[in-house]
């Protein structure tokens, strides 16, 4: 497989394709035609004002089950070395690694009625991936629901150019939940997206695509069907519509929402939108049904085969949207996330599958704008506008500008998400969980420029907006470095202590010792280095200190006497905080079981079922563990156990090697040769019972 030369570009063109669809069809998702036609007259932009859902707020950028499964399940990938050979087992398992019950990513509608519920709680109960999403164990309705076609983008983006292998991919993956026509449709999405990277004629794409699933399937009939009322009336699309709706409606193929009539709206809404973004999303948003499914798989399509410019014209698609995404999952550092972070990771999966070497944009900055027209969630305070530029000189990559208009003494800022975001706390729907990316002990880095062309310099500084007392937001800066025109700095701070406050924004502030107006060039901004944290209640509390944690236990009370009162009501519950980026330090804690059969401390954690841990067991052990879908035994002593007894307990994770004391007298060691987990967060551990804790501390090993 031969990378094209744009291949990251054209990855992150199809990212946003996904979630422009997503964001554009989900305020009338499950609507009928009939409906659109009559309350919104058709569709052709966001509709969001015109339902009382204003733009640029939380409800247009929202968790959406489409974006979290689409940019959750292909991390299986990464996570089992990259291999072209991974099997439907192995996605299975990341399933169960990301998804919290209940309340992450799937529409958990009940056995049987939910496809994606009947095949988590199949692969809960160890029954392994493909036979959880068989049509032998759970019937033809439900196994041929839209899913496996929502979740599969991805596979084809991982494919550059090779379609065949896209298609193999999303059938493994779609076989986790789905069977029958649920397998086929997907394999021809993720087909589509696989091959328009090398081909725009789209009877040529479609005819690769459809090679790749069997020649007699319904899907296949579909297609040809579609394609023949194209050739025959190709600028009637309502005819086709109807005919759709009369051999292919929801009357013949049942469940909640069957694959089968809403694969057909993707292909006729490629097709008589003659391959235009604007006129195919205008097209399958007005045709109804499963419109966010829908029109996500439209857009990851063509935003592939069109590039960026396909986004270009009249409407603006991507202004009000951002770059900006929720991923809400077990592995809560990554859920506030961008197109271009989706894309970055996609991008690197797709080089490792191509054996080819990959180098990050700016030498891995989180905030690189190296695409055109890209913003990564940042925006402009009052006195503020941003905007992607291209090189200000030679040599240089793209940039963030940040217009400034400063009165008198005043300052101007640009900031984006690190953590849950004011507009986003009651988000509808699925909830966000979520854990910041950035914390105090780490470094912030910003490459800064003044334009050539400014009249004054300006003192220029990292800001970091946080969730003060009460949860009310307060800025605090590092320090500045003044800039005369033409200059470029290198910003740098160390967050210090926030007394157990989680940072919301990060971003850079400018101020002028009197008026001024000009362009600051953000070239990059990135953090690194260990936390240095305590995580407690702070003095004035709030809810956003503790929401940090990313709850997978059955009850998290409030206002417990401790900070932390972590319940599980069966099996092993886990209350998560940190990111992958995080690689050797130190997490300790003070646990207290109350009826528990066993109490722990994890670090370098990546979802449910990646993590080490030291666990203290009511029948008397103390061990170290490997958690790999299972618990593997590092080591293991005796332990004088005892309700109610507080624990002092320190977990030291260092390359390969992991060291555990408790009391000062227990201690455990062991080395991991296979070296599973390079980074990770931490969490709390209680398994059927009740652990309490007050504090939480993450330093840098040795201090």
């Amino acid at each position: 497989m031969t990378l094209p030369a744009d291949y990251a570009e054209r990855v992150y063109a199809g990212v946003l394709g996904k979630i422009i669809g997503v964001y554009l069809g989900r305020p009338f998702e499950n609507w009928t035609y009939d409906q659109i036609e009559e309350r919104l007259g058709g569709v052709t932009y966001y509709v969001n004002d015109r339902l009382d859902v204003p733009l640029r707020n939380h409800l247009l950028v929202v968790t959406d089950d489409d974006i979290s499964g689409t940019f959750t399940f292909i991390r299986a990938l990464a996570d089992h070395g990259n291999s072209r050979w991974i099997t439907a087992e192995q996605i299975g398992q990341s399933w169960l690694n990301y998804i919290i019950e209940n309340r992450s990513i799937l529409w958990w509608g009940g056995m049987g009625n939910s496809t994606e519920h009947t095949a988590y709680l199949r692969l809960r109960n160890g029954i392994p991936a493909p036979a959880s999403g068989s049509m032998a164990l759970n019937g033809r309705v439900v196994a041929e629901q839209i899913g496996g076609q929502i979740f599969i983008d991805g596979w084809g983006l991982v494919a550059p150019g090779d379609p065949e292998l896209a298609a193999d991919l999303a059938r493994r993956a779609a076989s986790v939940s789905h069977d029958g026509a649920g397998i086929h449709g997907a394999q021809v999405c993720a087909a589509l997206i696989a091959a328009a990277f090398v081909e725009r004629d789209l009877e040529r794409l479609l005819d690769t695509a459809v090679r790749c699933i069997p020649a007699d399937s319904v899907i296949a009939a579909l297609i040809a069907d579609i394609r023949e009322w194209h050739a025959r009336e190709p600028g009637d699309w309502r005819l086709a519509r109807r005919r759709l709706v009369e051999r292919y409606g929801y009357d013949r193929y049942g469940g909640n929402v069957h694959m089968v009539p809403n694969h057909g709206l993707v292909i006729l809404s490629i097709l008589f939108g003659d391959g235009d973004f604007s006129r195919a999303q205008a097209i399958v948003n007005t045709c109804g049904w499963d419109t966010d499914c829908n029109a996500g798989n439209v857009g990851g399509i063509l935003g592939v085969r069109n590039g960026l410019a396909g986004f270009d014209g009249p409407l603006d698609w991507r202004g009000p949207v951002a770059d900006r995404l929720y991923v809400p999952t077990a592995d809560g550092g990554r859920a506030i996330s961008d197109a271009v972070l989706e894309a970055d990771a996609i991008v690197a999966m797709g080089h490792a599958l191509a054996g080819a070497p990959y180098r990050p944009p700016k030498g891995g900055a989180r905030f690189h704008f190296s695409h055109p027209g890209s913003v990564q969630g940042f925006s402009g305070g009052p006195g503020m506008v941003v905007e992607n530029v291209g090189a200000a000189r030679p040599g240089a990559g793209r940039a963030l500008a940040l217009r400034y208009t400063l009165e008198a003494a005043g300052v101007a800022t640009a900031m984006t998400p690190v953590f849950t975001p004011p507009d986003a706390l009651e988000m509808p729907g699925y909830a966000l969980m979520a854990s910041p990316t950035l914390y105090p002990g780490q470094v912030v880095r910003a490459a800064v420029a003044a334009a050539p062309e400014d009249r004054a310099p300006v003192e220029c500084c990292i800001r970091i907006e946080i969730y003060g007392a009460d949860d009310a937001i307060e800025s605090l800066d590092g320090p500045c470095g003044s800039l005369v025109p033409g200059a470029s700095a290198e910003l740098a701070w160390r967050i210090p202590d926030l007394g157990g406050a989680a940072i919301a924004r990060v971003g850079v502030a400018i101020r002028a010792p009197g008026a001024a107006a000009g362009t600051l060039l953000l070239d990059r901004l990135a953090w690194d280095g260990t936390p240095a944290v305590i995580f407690r209640r702070p003095a004035a509390p709030g809810r956003l200190w503790k929401r940090q944690w990313v709850n997978a236990a059955d009850h998290l009370p409030d206002e417990p006497p401790e900070a932390y009162r972590v319940m599980a009501n069966r099996g092993r519950g886990l209350l998560i905080t940190g990111t992958r980026e995080w690689t050797d330090y130190r997490v300790k804690a003070t646990l207290t079981p109350h009826m528990a059969s066993a109490v722990g401390l994890a670090a370098r954690v990546q979802g449910l079922e990646r993590y080490y841990a030291v666990l203290l067991r009511q029948d008397g052990r103390a061990q170290l563990v490997k958690r790999l879908n299972r618990d593997i035994v590092l080591a293991e002593a005796h332990l004088e156990w005892e309700l109610g007894r507080a624990y002092r307990v320190e977990l030291v994770v260092e390359d390969g090697a992991i060291r555990v004391a408790v009391d000062d007298s227990l201690r455990l060691e062991a080395a991991d040769p296979d070296r599973s987990f390079t980074g990770g967060g931490i969490a709390l551990i209680c398994e059927e019972g009740r652990l309490g804790v007050d504090a939480v501390a993450v330093d840098v090993i040795g201090d």
